[in-house]
Formats: structure tokens, C-alpha cells, sequence
């Protein structure tokens, strides 16, 4: 069983450090790929530890349909990626971002369904009450930010594609894939414990490629 992290301004203080030591690849746009940005969310919950937000998205006709997700769409003509992270988290659970509320972000990950997803860390001060909009999202769940150090995590999987392993997180009463899988990894290396991974050659499952 991992220790509770606290919710607290010291990790506050220490995710934002650790993410401005991020260095990794440049994004790379070609071959077609759509851009998109998600929000990683570290939020408190009643018993003071540091939980981070994880939707399952609405069983509907179309891509993706009831997988894990973190909040998150396509960037619109216009807008940077963090600002489409931070719009897309209002339009999909109805959390309203403080304007300082982005400590950094993590790589850019390629994934085999042709997007190219930028990942931002954000801040949430206060037990936000969530306005999920139910065709994006079935349900939001608060997950320990401890559950991403859990034994035995994550664990790979043999691919199709040598040398691409598929990434699978434990995450207590779920196991959960790349993408989703792999941003959060890069999280829990980089922010929680200031060791760089790159995460670009994990491979996702077939029912995640679709």
C-alpha cells in the first residue's frame, strides 16, 4: 500500500519544479495527425490527500466509446494547447480552471488512432463541484494521487510493434491503458518524483486504437 500524498502547497511547489525540468522531444504535427490537449488535474479530497481526475467517457456511437480518459478534446483554430485543455475541462466535467492554475506540462504523445496529444498539469484548489456533460463523460472519478505509485505498476505487455511495449497502470479497482496510461506514467515519474521517462514508445491496446 503506497503512503497518501498530501494535498498541499509544498506539492504544489515540488509538481511545478519538477515539470520545468521536463526536456523531451519536439512535437511533430505530420502525417495527418489531429492535435489535442488533456488536463491532468490535482485536486484535494475530504481526508486531505492529493487525488487527480479520471472520466470514463459516454458509451456512444463513435471513437473511444466507454475508455478511461482524462478530461480533454480537440484544439480549435486559434487557441494554444493549454487553452484547449483548460476549455475542453469546462465543457466536459464543468471544472473552471484557475488562471494560475497550470504548473506545466509533459511530453507530446503520438497515439495509433492519429492524434497527437499534448498533456498539461493543472492545480484545483477546493472540493470542486463537477458538472459532467453526459455525451462526453458517464462518470468522474477521484483517484489518489498515491494509487499511481502503487507495486507492481504499471505493468507491459507484449505488442505487436517490436520494441513497443503496451503500458498498463494499476490504479487500485482499475487497470487502465496508453495513451492514458502513459501520460499519467510520464506524471508520476517526472512531477511526483523528478525522474525523466520518455513514454513515446509505449504502444496502446487494439480497442484503444480504434
Amino acid at each position: 500500500m503506497s503512503s497518501p500524498v498530501l494535498f498541499h502547497p509544498a506539492l504544489r511547489q515540488q509538481l511545478a519544479h519538477n515539470l520545468t525540468r521536463l526536456v523531451g522531444p519536439p512535437s511533430n504535427l505530420g502525417n495527418g495527425l489531429k492535435h489535442a490537449a488533456v488536463a491532468i488535474i490535482v485536486t484535494p479530497c475530504h481526508a486531505g490527500a492529493a487525488n487527480f481526475l479520471l472520466t470514463r467517457r459516454a458509451s456512444r456511437p463513435g471513437r473511444h466509446s466507454g475508455q478511461w480518459a482524462l478530461p480533454g478534446g480537440v484544439i480549435e483554430p486559434g487557441e494554444t494547447p493549454d487553452q484547449a485543455a483548460v476549455r475542453e475541462t469546462l465543457e466536459e466535467i464543468g471544472l473552471a480552471l484557475a488562471p494560475d492554475a497550470l504548473l506545466g506540462r509533459l511530453d507530446d504523445y503520438e497515439t495509433r488512432s492519429g492524434y497527437l496529444i499534448s498533456p498539461f498539469v493543472f492545480w484545483s484548489e477546493g472540493l470542486a463541484k463537477l458538472d459532467p456533460d453526459p455525451r462526453e463523460v458517464d462518470k468522474v472519478f477521484h483517484i489518489p494521487l498515491a494509487n499511481l505509485n502503487l507495486p507492481g505498476s504499471p505493468d507491459f505487455e507484449t505488442g505487436d510493434t517490436p520494441g513497443r511495449p503496451i503500458l498498463r497502470l494499476d490504479l487500485g479497482d482499475n487497470h487502465i491503458h496508453a495513451p492514458t496510461a502513459a501520460l499519467l506514467y510520464q506524471f508520476r515519474e517526472v512531477g511526483l518524483h523528478g525522474r525523466y521517462v520518455s513514454v513515446a514508445h509505449f504502444d496502446q491496446p487494439e480497442f484503444a486504437r480504434r
